[in-house]
């Protein structure tokens, strides 16, 4: 199937509460501001509508884009996830060559990307460069601020 999506069941359900919200909270909202709007008087140059206005067309095409996502989504199960290699929901410990650190990753689709809980995608220059690697690897990662060397510790599934 082309555009498929592929998420781990909570960012499934992420997307979904976010489709929800939009589809709710966030329609009222602009509902009521171009109501507030419409109020004021003559529409014909009421910045307030206008903006209101084109807060709703931004809200039906993210409302839109998401069902399409989720029309299209797979659910990276457990047991599809290779335990020996890095791949897409496999959470990889790595060592820092250079300095030592040790980074924990999960590596996600771009759609649940966040740098804040250490979900990285597998488009990402870190993502493409552990892809398919094992345990015990030692990688020369290109980055656009140089390259980052990297020795892969451990891989688990998600639990």
């Amino acid at each position: 199937m082309a555009g498929e999506v592929y998420l781990t069941r909570s960012g499934f359900h992420k997307l979904q509460e976010q489709l929800e919200s939009y589809k709710t909270a966030e329609r009222q909202k602009i509902a009521k501001a171009i109501a507030e709007a419409r109020a004021q008087g003559d529409i014909s140059e009421n910045a307030e509508y206008d903006a209101a206005k084109e807060a709703q067309a931004h809200n039906e095409a993210r409302i839109a884009e998401l069902e399409t996502k989720l029309s299209n989504v797979r659910i990276i199960e457990n047991e599809n996830i290779p335990s020996d290699k890095v791949f897409i929901g496999a959470i990889v410990t790595l060592q820092d060559v250079d300095n030592d650190e040790e980074l924990t990753y999960m590596l996600v689709s771009p759609e649940e990307a966040s740098y804040e809980e250490n979900k990285i995608s597998v488009f990402s220059p870190i993502g493409k460069g552990l892809l398919g690697h094992k345990a015990g690897e030692t990688l020369d990662i290109k980055v656009p601020a140089g390259t980052l060397k990297y020795k892969i510790k451990k891989i688990k599934r998600l639990s």
